[in-house]
């Protein structure tokens, strides 16, 4: 497979297509081709952890971290999303990138079963923060992500939330590690955003799943 550098990397996820009506109570907002490309060029590169791996990509949207880690090599990449318009943007968007180890699966990522067999090597994601009507909601995404994966989940959280989130992580005998402190450059979506953009200081974290982890979360 042709090695892509991150810059070439970056312009082909700008081809994605995104949201045209996006929701406000399923906080839909695309995740930037620059940080999508960061990721995923970590992961891949840093870690070994999308080439010839199973991987699932957890409120997948408009799927441009799937597309992504297809582009990398994924052994097969299974997108989950609430929401069948995303999901068709997605399918469209695969479609047009001629990319054949993707699935997508319409469900409620939080009302997955907690002991779910870990099929999966790594998840990726870019939870809902938990904003608005939706609080609590990026813990309920991790949760699921670490009973999904074998290996590793790859997630995105406000950094506002890091101690929360370092404790959840010792609570559940998880390995936390804070790869890069981010900017996130949300643009105005919705009705009520006053400003064309807003920066949100965002962390991209790594957690490594204990490989005896069951579902006895809490």
């Amino acid at each position: 497979m042709k090695k892509l550098k991150l810059k070439e990397f970056e312009s082909c996820l700008q081809q994605v297509d995104t949201f045209d009506d996006p929701k406000l109570l399923l906080e839909q907002y695309p995740t930037r081709p620059h940080i999508a490309a960061c990721m995923l060029y970590t992961i891949h590169n840093t870690f070994d952890d999308i080439e010839n791996k199973i991987v699932a990509d957890l409120g997948c949207g408009c799927g441009v971290l799937s597309i992504g880690s297809s582009m990398l090599g994924a052994g097969l990449c299974v997108g989950f999303d609430i929401d069948l318009d995303a999901l068709d943007v997605f399918s469209k968007n695969a479609e047009e990138f001629e990319l054949t180890n993707i699935d997508m699966i319409q469900c409620n990522v939080c009302s997955l079963p907690d002991k779910m067999p870990k099929i999966f090597d790594t998840v990726i994601m870019n939870p809902p923060f938990g904003t608005k009507h939706n609080k609590g909601m990026d813990m309920a995404f991790l949760k699921t992500a670490l009973q999904m994966a074998r290996t590793a989940v790859y997630s995105l959280h406000k950094t506002s939330t890091r101690q929360h989130i370092q404790k959840k992580a010792e609570e559940w005998k998880v390995k936390m590690e804070v790869l890069a402190e981010l900017r996130y450059d949300l643009p105005a979506s919705y009705k009520f955003h006053k400003k064309k953009s807003v920066d949100i200081e965002v962390d991209f974290i790594r957690f490594t799943c204990d490989k005896k982890m069951n579902g006895g979360m809490t």
